[in-house]
């Protein structure tokens, strides 16, 4: 079974759900078995996406238009396709310069596992730069053993405001 999911970023009439639609419906996605939300893809917290997750069951493939629909961040997409694959889930992409995408497919999953690779890459590469600049601070006298010292703080201002 197909199950579709589309989004658009706002909800000001500038932008509609139509194209998506038409190509999700020729893709053979039924009516009734359409999500959508409005809201960033940046944000995790989408009703749509979230009730389409859930309706999600084994053998069935979720269907995008494209990639970005789902989210525009590398590390929670490479996620989402991994819980994906664990429930024995596909995921199509039908649209975007070079980024059609079947995980059903052995060409898709390899793609996509080219994907989680640099999402990995990425992740290393912040921890190696985070872990050099912590390495500079202390060598420059800073203490930089972690933000517990500023968490009160925080939690003052925090209270203080909350008691005007």
């Amino acid at each position: 079974m197909l199950i579709g999911y589309m989004r658009i970023s706002k909800a000001d009439g500038s932008q509609t759900l139509g194209l998506q639609r038409d190509a999700l419906l020729t893709a053979g996605v039924e009516p009734g078995y359409l999500y959508e939300d409005q809201a960033s893809g940046k944000r995790d917290n989408r009703s749509g996406l979230e009730a389409c997750l859930k309706a999600l069951r084994q053998g069935h493939t979720l269907v995008a238009w494209k990639l970005d629909r789902l989210g525009r961040d590398l590390r929670y997409l490479v996620n989402l396709v991994d819980d994906l694959t664990r429930r024995e889930v596909g995921l199509k992409i039908l649209a975007g310069q070079g980024a059609q995408l079947d995980t059903t497919t052995a060409n898709g999953r390899l793609v996509f596992g080219i994907f989680a690779a640099l999402a990995e890459f990425e992740h290393a590469l912040i921890v190696e730069r985070t872990q050099a600049g912590l390495a500079s601070a202390r060598a420059r006298g800073r203490n930089c053993k972690g933000r517990s010292k500023f968490r009160p703080l925080h939690r003052h201002r925090m209270q203080t405001s909350e008691h005007r």
